[in-house]
């Protein structure tokens, strides 16, 4: 539950916001006066605080300076009468997340408390790196294969510079958690970090919440508004899937980034801001490029540094690790004993070619331990709870051939009376497998050594050893 101190010297107002945030599930403390709120602060760490800014004895502005002196993470929404609206511009400017105006509309402010309480977490909550498998921390990065650790190599070099980053690799890698790792080993831990999802803000929105606007900008636009840019000032932005940035924007965080200066809309001069770009993408900006779509020239000024980050079907050693890491996670959340999983079942997850990545395999263990009802998993809950009846069949078809091969292995072992069965096997399974790739290429004996990484030379004497020869009535290679 997450916890919110109020600090207004409005009794009533008071009283009726903290039991209207309670029953939303809020746990909610107060203080009438900004020295009691500075001092609730010191004790009660809460998650996010709402301040009014005219306050007796210490006024608001002051009463931020020192809870920022105190907690440079903890998210701070000023609370202003339309004749403040400056102080509370001047506390935003400082690093507050927001203000909002009396008397105010309570869906956008319950709207604006969640971003609030989720952009102080991604501040606070560390990210942990190549951590044992069996750990419940809730946001980490699991892998010990070659390419997760030039991942964290990566990391660690780029973390302690200035440098813009760009972070790539498909839906599902884990490009935010990268991100934060990068700003919570950086000099600028102590700073703002702010996520600017440039998909699920519109368009017509997303210049404004990024630059801000002067008053009479456009219609609507009663009052100044700073943006989340010059809000950071000092600290990191985030622009996540920058690929989809409208062309209009990147000219001007092209801006940003050569001459560190915004305008915010309506206004007549640049105003100087300090923030560390990292972006990231799923999208081949190089084709964007060729189609215009991207410019060239952000694109050379992002990619000052690249962390690419592998697909999990590249990676899967780290399968099995990741696993571990969820079924000890969801574990936990979902108050149980942590079940397990069979060997079929794990040999099932390891087949699958998750086109969804880290994200679906963890979404798809969580769907698995509900299924399971308490049991170590097993194949059908895997299957269950992968998405889509065409995968399910593709991996349930691999598992059940891999089963079969071992049933004849053992009949083999159990039944025939051979001198040295290992070899006799090898032999038979050397055979079915030559014999496959040549009939795949129709017998072009050069394309099946290239598909089987054999030399052409090893290959035919192969062929001479398991006596394979082609039977042009089923167009396929036969002892």
């Amino acid at each position: 539950m997450s916890s919110i101190l109020i600090v207004d010297d409005d009794d009533q107002l008071r009283i009726s916001f903290a039991k209207l945030l309670k029953e939303e599930g809020y746990d909610i403390r107060t203080a009438p006066t900004g020295e009691a709120g500075v001092d609730a602060v010191k004790q009660l760490v809460p998650d996010l605080m709402i301040m009014d800014v005219r306050l007796p004895g210490m006024n608001g502005l002051e009463a931020f300076g020192a809870i920022r002196k105190i907690d440079t993470t903890l998210p701070v929404i000023i609370m202003t009468a339309f004749g403040t609206t400056d102080t509370a511009i001047e506390a935003t400017k400082l690093g507050a997340f927001d203000y909002i105006l009396k008397p105010f509309d309570i869906p956008a402010v319950l709207k604006l408390i969640e971003a609030a309480l989720e952009a102080g977490r991604l501040m606070r909550s560390r990210v942990a790196m190549n951590v044992a498998p069996d750990t419940a921390v809730p946001d980490a990065i699991i892998g010990r294969s070659n390419v997760m650790q030039e991942v964290y190599k990566s990391i660690g070099r780029v973390a302690p510079t200035d440098a813009t980053v760009l972070i790539r690799g498909e839906s599902g890698t884990g490009k935010e958690l990268v991100a934060r790792a990068i700003y919570q080993h950086s000099q600028r831990s102590d700073k703002a970090f702010l996520v600017i999802n440039c998909v699920a803000i519109p368009e017509t929105l997303l210049e404004s919440e990024l630059f801000g606007y002067e008053k009479g900008a456009f219609t609507g636009a009663s009052n100044r508004r700073v943006g989340k840019i010059e809000q950071a000032n000092g600290g990191t932005i985030f622009l996540d899937e920058i690929g989809d940035m409208p062309m209009s924007i990147q000219a001007k965080i092209l801006r940003l980034i050569q001459e560190r200066s915004i305008e915010r809309l309506g206004g007549d001069r640049p105003i100087s801001v300090d923030v560390r770009i990292l972006a990231a993408t799923n999208r081949n900006l190089e084709k964007s490029i060729e189609e215009e779509r991207f410019r060239e020239d952000l694109y050379y000024r992002l990619k000052v540094v690249t962390v690419s980050l592998p697909l999990l079907r590249d990676r899967r050693g780290d399968i099995t690790l990741l696993c571990d890491y969820f079924l000890s996670l969801f574990s936990k959340e979902m108050n149980i004993d942590n079940p397990g999983m069979t060997n079929d079942a794990r040999g099932l997850v390891g087949k699958y070619a998750w086109p969804g990545n880290v994200r679906e395999l963890g979404n798809s263990i969580k769907k698995a331990l509900i299924f399971s009802s308490g049991y170590p998993i097993r194949p059908a809950d895997v299957s269950h709870a992968i998405s889509g009846s065409e995968e399910k069949k593709d991996v349930t078809s691999a598992v059940s051939i891999e089963k079969a091969a071992r049933q004849w292995v053992r009949q083999v072992l159990e039944t025939e009376d051979r001198q040295d069965p290992f070899q006799n096997l090898m032999d038979r399974f050397g055979s079915i497998v030559i014999g496959e790739a040549l009939s795949l290429t129709d017998g072009n004996r050069s394309r099946a050594a290239k598909m089987l990484g054999l030399s052409r030379p090893t290959l035919q004497s192969k062929i001479e050893k398991y006596h394979l020869v082609f039977e042009t009535s089923v167009k396929k290679f036969k002892q």
